[in-house]
């Protein structure tokens, strides 16, 4: 995706590849700590509970399962669907989890609701955590604990609202100068289909989208207002991407670029707990 990769490097750095990834060698990535990924799950049914290595539609999580064995990392981390532990009845997360098992990682699997996080959207997402077995006898990595809840329950903040996190943007209709701060121009109309009901003002936003609704492009969550879709600064925002991040691209391609995100929030905690193990290690 060459639109993602310009974003990456207009924000992050050049060191990003745009290839087709059964094109790079094994041998050409550098040896790493930590390997984070995410692939697709077309290929994994019960059908195919035996054969995932080799159904042609796997060929993401193939490529990720022979970086993890070969490569070695202290750490891998997995981001997925939800729907990826209903797949084959339940038998295909077994067998992802077996495959990680036997390539010589303890391997934890947390279904995650990022609003329990602080991100203002109900998205949820499985995670999952493998440590090499022999960088210790015990997983080391503490997953992260919830710092938000429904109805801010046991000491915990109350939701943060989809109002919370997008009321600073000024009308996208009037002139301004925030970045990416146009909308889709498809048409609200209210049904009982995803990304066509009413977006309620105060609770988190309905996950954020990179899909569409069968007609090929991308469908915003509407604004809560009613009267329009929300930006794609908007639909940043509600990802917990910072402000002066720039999507490069199509409107189409930024609202897929970010719907296809871990929210930026989310994943910095998991970030901050492979550095506190990192430091631990150091004393």
């Amino acid at each position: 995706d060459q639109n993602a990769v310009s974003t990456y490097k207009k924000n992050i750095g050049s060191h990003i590849i745009c290839d087709d990834i059964r094109n790079i060698e094994l041998a050409n990535l550098p040896d790493a700590d930590v390997v984070v990924g995410g692939f697709p799950c077309q290929g994994f049914s019960l059908a195919n509970r035996f054969r995932m290595l080799d159904d042609e539609r796997n060929q993401l999580y193939r490529f990720f399962y022979n970086v993890i064995k070969k490569k070695k990392p202290k750490f891998f981390i997995a981001e997925n669907v939800k729907g990826i532990l209903s797949l084959g009845k339940g038998e295909a997360i077994k067998q992802i989890i077996s495959d990680f098992e036997k390539a010589g990682y303890y391997t934890e699997l947390h279904l995650v609701n990022m609003a329990n996080y602080g991100v203002p959207e109900t998205r949820q997402r499985v995670i999952i955590i493998g440590q090499r077995k022999a960088y210790g006898k015990k997983m080391k990595f503490r997953f992260p604990e919830p710092t938000h809840d429904k109805e801010a329950k046991n000491g915990l903040k109350k939701w943060v609202s989809i109002k919370q996190a997008i009321d600073r943007f000024p009308d996208p209709d009037k002139p301004n100068s925030v970045l990416n701060h146009e909308y889709s121009q498809y048409k609200v109309e209210y049904r009982n289909y995803t990304a066509h009901r009413p977006t309620n003002p105060d609770k988190p936003s309905p996950t954020i989208l990179a899909r569409g609704n069968g007609g090929g492009g991308v469908c915003a969550i509407p604004h809560y207002n009613g009267k329009r879709r929300l930006t794609v600064r908007e639909s940043a925002a509600i990802q917990t991407f910072p402000d002066d991040f720039e999507f490069i691209g199509s409107r189409g391609s930024c609202y897929r670029q970010i719907g296809n995100a871990v929210p930026v929030k989310f994943a910095k905690r998991l970030g901050e707990e492979l550095i506190r193990i990192e430091k631990e290690e150091a004393l």
